[in-house]
């Protein structure tokens, strides 16, 4: 049997006092963070697992659409947006799947799909990607409140000058040529001066007469109506007068 002096007896002592008053807590503290980097390291597992699997049905529609294999791309899709509709795959499989359907000239599935990925994807540049592309077919089938309505929606600021185009391309459609100008005018000013996309625009602004002041619209007629004079009238009644006299 060991033999302990005072002093460490008197240690050994105060060590079992404070584990009896807090080794339940300190248990307790220590089942609870093994648990919690274990729930972290499962969590990460089963969104690397969802990612993995959403990824390789990306790849399968991606596939697809390339090889215009309608059948496997529509059966990808319905497993992708059916069991993995939280993940990035989804709403991208969406865009490229929206297009086949166009391409096919499915315009209604075409803005189904474009208008999932609008509803179910978490980033603002995706979501803005997808509803340019959903105005242009609503364009396209002469939806044109509907595409204005789609091209009002939050955007990115450096989708400004796209959604601005896109709105000017609407509005000469729907035959308003003063709002088409606006739209173009403001498009203008948030492209890039450098870029070539602009000078395509400046054409098509350039294209669409300016709209007239009131003023000058109104000064050609003015001046094809002068004003009567007293000596105008006098000559204008002269001949009449003569020919009274004459009787």
């Amino acid at each position: 049997m060991p033999v302990y002096d005072l002093e460490e007896q008197d240690q050994i002592d105060d060590l079992k006092a404070w584990w009896t008053r807090y080794g339940g807590t300190i248990t307790v503290a220590l089942i609870l963070g093994l648990l919690v980097v274990a729930g972290i390291q499962g969590w990460r597992w089963y969104t690397g697992h969802r990612a993995e699997n959403a990824s390789v049905l990306y790849s399968a529609v991606s596939d697809a659409v390339r090889t215009k294999d309608a059948a496997k791309a529509k059966d990808a899709i319905a497993q992708l947006t059916g069991r993995y509709a939280s993940t990035s795959y989804a709403p991208r499989a969406e865009l490229l799947y929206a297009k086949m359907l166009y391409d096919a000239g499915d315009r209604d599935g075409a803005k189904a799909q474009l208008a999932w990925a609008v509803d179910h994807s978490s980033e603002e540049e995706l979501q803005a990607i997808a509803r340019y592309r959903l105005a242009q077919v609503q364009i396209d089938e002469k939806q044109y409140d509907a595409a204005l309505a789609s091209l009002d929606a939050k955007h990115p600021p450096s989708f400004d000058g796209l959604y601005a185009d896109l709105r000017g391309d609407a509005l000469v459609a729907a035959g308003r040529p003063a709002d088409a100008r606006a739209a173009y005018e403001n498009a203008l000013a948030k492209l890039d001066p450098k870029s070539a996309y602009r000078n395509f625009v400046q054409v098509k602004h350039d294209s669409i007469p300016a709209a007239p002041k009131v003023a000058e619209a109104n000064a050609p007629a003015q001046a094809a109506a002068p004003k009567s004079t007293p000596a105008t009238v006098a000559s204008e009644a002269a001949p009449g007068k003569a020919a009274g006299a004459g009787k």
